[in-house]
């Protein structure tokens, strides 16, 4: 199988630095541009790293012009809802126009090839339970908003310029590599699974659970978890696809399946023979009670299987780097 180039904009962080390293499996060149505002020097398991922003346009054209880059996959937003609400400017510009100015120098290097890290986010509340690529997007947040402009602006690129592209819409990011040296690793940490880990190695004293009486069995929201490392194959199957001259798509990232909060605690309580103390808080503002990913078209178009379907399995990759650490 013929390598290329990959730039991996954002390759530092949680999901950015198992990409990297599927990449670097498959035998590819990577470059990783990160400026380590939220990632990690040390997740980065090989291949060249530059610490830099998509700021500076300059440095994107050294990079381009360097190192005959073949295909983007671009993971460098910033990424909590919450913060995204009260610092809006800093979303639109980080996350639209740092994207637009990576665009402008893969297009002033003909380079035609990217991958989008979007998010389910783009839907907003839904209307229909599993969701499907086709469900009206309707972000109720600028974070959402950002990843749905970007898919617009890159809707308008292929037409323009023929610039293909894969958007891959995440559920919920979880787990860690097999090998438990790289895994979750936020300041400060806002995702479920990890929290509730924290919980049970004595670093946090309890967990919050916002909402117990959403129309579910148990009362509390339904989310649907896919590990990292399926995530990153699916990175490397879009970019086969694009590199064989496919069409531009966009496709959904999740299990299928939905598991509620309690059942997230109870099963990390399983694996970990730890306790874990709950504390039962109101609900946020905006939390839709069910998402749910269709999974469908990536598994048919591109056949993406995934291996750790099963949430057990997916929390204990991630208790292997929590208790470690």
């Amino acid at each position: 199988m013929k390598k290329y180039s990959i730039l991996v904009p954002g390759g530092a962080g949680y999901i950015g630095s198992h990409i990297v390293k599927e990449l670097l499996h498959a035998g590819h060149h990577v470059i990783t541009l990160d400026n380590l505002s939220t990632g990690y020097r040390d997740m980065v398991t090989g291949g060249l790293f530059i610490k830099g922003s998509l700021e500076n346009k300059s440095l994107l054209d050294d990079i381009f012009s360097e190192y005959q880059i073949d295909a983007v996959m671009h993971l460098a937003a910033v990424s909590l809802v919450g913060e995204s609400v009260e610092l809006p400017l800093k979303y639109y510009q980080n996350n639209v126009a740092g994207t637009v100015n990576l665009l402008n120098s893969m297009l002033r290097h003909n380079v035609k090839c990217f991958i989008f890290s979007s998010s389910a986010a783009v839907y907003g509340k839904p209307e229909n339970i599993p969701i499907t690529e086709n469900h009206p997007c309707d972000p109720t947040n600028p974070y959402g908003r950002t990843k749905n402009f970007v898919e617009q602006i890159l809707k308008d690129c292929d037409s323009a310029y023929n610039l293909r592209y894969v958007s891959l819409r995440y559920f919920n990011a979880a787990g860690a590599d097999e090998s438990g040296k790289i895994g979750e690793r936020h300041t400060p940490e806002t995702h479920l699974i990890p929290l509730i880990l924290k919980t049970a190695t004595g670093e946090r004293e309890n967990i919050r659970i916002f909402g117990t009486d959403y129309p579910t069995a148990d009362g509390t929201c339904i989310r649907d978890y896919v590990h990292v490392s399926d995530l990153a194959q699916a990175h490397l199957l879009a970019l086969n696809a694009l590199l064989d001259g496919s069409r531009s798509a966009v496709y959904n990232l999740g299990n299928s399946r939905g598991y509620s909060v309690r059942e997230v605690i109870e099963l990390a309580r399983k694996v970990t023979g730890r306790p874990v103390s709950v504390i039962e808080a109101e609900r946020r503002p905006g939390d839709p009670p069910v998402l749910v990913a269709n999974s469908d078209k990536i598994r048919k178009q591109l056949g993406w299987k995934p291996r750790y379907e099963d949430l057990e399995t997916i929390i204990r990759t991630a208790w292997r780097i929590e208790n470690r650490n």
